[in-house]
């Protein structure tokens, strides 16, 4: 699988008349990034933004989580659960957000154990303690477990949702849907251009300061590109 780049780009059509974007050309890296925005818990959302000026009543929620004492806390219980939860995708498929730091899954061994008997090798157990039902010897011989080899992913699977190979039309409002020729140009007549020439190709690479500032507008706006980008 392809390393993730920390930074993606997308080509946008400005209308410079009206000072908006109309719509972007994006590939799989951008396209991917957006939709895993919609994998990201509410909790994550907030972190990433904190600092940030925010609507809504979401950020007063987390601060009165991290302000509570432990002693009001269930005991074996750990704030950092509610307050850094862990997003269903690999952090590492959004290092455009910073979240490519999370510790790897503990490894869990686990001992196995079979009958101390010269000939008898019938039976296996978990426990060191347990006793080998056909010779009745205690089962102490440990044993050496064999994990199965790794399963590869297909060579073409770049990770992420959507395939490398099609161009992807981003609109304003982050609608998002495969681009072809008369898709831009039925686009174009139902937005009301009628004057190309103030029509202006821009492309942008932005990386994890704009990538928050389109976190914060896509929770703020129906023009988001032109928000971020404009």
């Amino acid at each position: 699988m392809a390393k993730p780049a920390t930074t993606v780009s997308m080509k946008l059509l400005i209308d410079t008349k009206m000072k908006r974007v109309l719509f972007a050309e994006a590939g799989k890296d951008c396209v991917d990034f957006l939709f895993q925005i919609l994998s990201l818990p509410v909790a994550t959302v907030i972190r990433l933004l904190q600092g940030q000026e925010m609507v809504g009543s979401w950020p007063n929620l987390y601060q009165s989580i991290q302000d509570l004492s432990y002693p009001y806390i269930e005991r074996g219980k750990n704030k950092d659960t509610f307050l850094k939860p862990a997003a269903p995708v690999s952090s590492s498929s959004v290092p455009l957000l910073g979240l490519n730091d999370a510790p790897p899954e503990p490894t869990i061994r686990k001992n196995f154990y079979r009958c101390s008997g010269t000939y008898c090798q019938s039976y296996v157990s978990d426990s060191s303690t347990a006793v080998c039902p056909s010779c009745r010897q205690s089962m102490t011989a440990s044993m050496s477990y064999v994990a199965p080899p790794a399963v590869k992913k297909a060579a073409e699977d770049g990770g992420g949702l959507v395939k490398g190979v099609v161009t992807y039309m981003v609109m304003d409002d982050l609608v998002v849907k495969p681009m072809s020729t008369i898709s831009s140009i039925t686009l174009l007549n139902k937005l009301n251009v009628r004057d190309l020439g103030v029509l202006e190709e821009k492309e942008v690479n932005f990386g994890i300061n704009e990538a928050l500032k389109l976190l914060k507008a896509s929770q703020q706006s129906k023009n988001v590109l032109t928000d971020v980008f404009c």
